[in-house]
């Protein structure tokens, strides 16, 4: 124990004795402390030391001080304790017990209303369905007539309407055979035909009239023979419109022919189509 405390303060004299002047070695001017980078922290020991500018130490100026190394280097065999990182616990794998389901949150706002998508495929055909209410009875509208003359008819000094005597048909009276007209009760397009057995050496000159106005003319030249002539057209009759055919005045002498035993002259109409149907 003796020596070893004799060794310390052996020691420790030498740390506090100065250095001569001479004996110091001036550094470089960029080094300030100087340490082993494999010594370990711990077993350092470093004392700053007054560096002097070249040329000699001068009156009045201060000396930067230095460090210098004044222990021995550690043992080659020394290392530093390994490092030993601490375990660490993956906490995705530590899963308890399934919880209770909670209770439904509230509903979302509605979303922005997509694109319409492509038309899907034909469904399969439906049952046959029941057989519905009977409908309404179909309202038919008719018009017609057929009338003739057996007796002839020469002209005079004013016009004078065509008079048949023989009736074919007549459906629901709209031909009157006293006045000569045929009375619209049924609106619409009728189609009406007009023959008329000339005169030989005579003028056939009739009309076909229309409320007061002429429509059509029936016309046959003078002529050796007689001969069968015929007119045709369609009308568009309003409701109590009147249609008859008229013989022409006097001023050129014309004529109808006919006899008891056969009927040379008829006059005919029919409804085509009623002006209420679509």
């Amino acid at each position: 124990m003796e020596g070893l405390w004799a060794l310390g303060v052996l020691l420790l004299s030498c740390l506090l004795v100065p250095c001569p002047a001479g004996s110091q070695t001036t550094p470089s001017p960029d080094q300030r402390w100087q340490m082993d980078p494999e010594e370990a922290p711990s077993q350092h020991r470093a004392r700053p030391v007054q560096e002097q500018e070249p040329g000699g130490a001068q009156e009045g100026l201060h000396s930067r001080p230095r460090c210098v190394r004044c222990c021995e280097p550690p043992s080659p065999h020394f290392s530093y304790p390994p490092y030993q990182p601490l375990p660490q616990i993956n906490m995705t794998i530590l899963k308890g017990e399934k919880g209770d389901r909670g209770e439904r949150g509230m509903q979302g706002k509605f979303g922005k209303t997509g694109v319409a998508g492509s038309r899907g495929h034909a469904g399969p055909k439906g049952q046959k369905g029941s057989v519905g209410a009977p409908g309404e009875r179909c309202k038919s509208h008719y018009a017609a007539f057929s009338v003739g003359r057996k007796k002839p008819l020469h002209s005079n000094d004013y016009y004078q309407t065509l008079i048949f005597d023989t009736e074919f048909v007549n459906l629901y009276d709209h031909f009157n055979m006293f006045t000569g007209k045929f009375y619209c009760y049924v609106p619409g397009i009728y189609y009406f035909s007009l023959n008329v057995h000339t005169w030989n050496q005579k003028e056939t000159y009739l009309h076909l009239m229309r409320n007061g106005a002429e429509v059509v003319i029936l016309y046959a030249q003078v002529s050796d023979r007689s001969i069968m002539q015929s007119q045709s057209v369609m009308l568009e009759l309003r409701e109590q419109d009147e249609v008859w055919v008229r013989l022409y005045k006097g001023e050129r002498e014309n004529a109808v022919f006919s006899d008891e035993y056969d009927t040379y002259v008829t006059f005919s109409g029919h409804l085509v189509k009623y002006s209420g149907d679509p």
